[in-house]
């Protein structure tokens, strides 16, 4: 592990009601950017999610804006600075 790596977080583990999801880094020699997926937040209030989507577009690549589309009042689409692809969508079932 190079040296500027030891400090770092390696993964993280996030409780979601009774559901576990889990993450990790992989370390520099291992690193691809992720392809053929994205995670997708469900978010029940139109602001938070709009938020949400604006946190993950800081220094990341916007694909969709948020906007109001046929099927949801806000969906958006976008690339967070570290490449993960990300679909977030205001449900109010959520």
């Amino acid at each position: 592990m190079p040296e500027e790596w030891r400090k770092k977080v390696i993964h993280a583990h996030m409780k979601v009601r009774d559901q576990v999801l889990m993450g990790s880094d992989a370390p520099p020699p291992n690193y691809k950017t992720p392809a053929g997926f994205s995670v997708c937040l469900g978010i029940g209030d139109l602001q938070d999610a709009e938020r949400i989507f604006n946190a993950l577009a800081e220094k990341g690549e916007v694909k969709m804006p948020f906007q109001k589309t046929f099927w949801a009042e806000g969906f958006s689409m976008v690339a967070d600075r570290f490449g993960t692809p990300w679909m977030v969508i205001h449900d109010p079932s959520a």
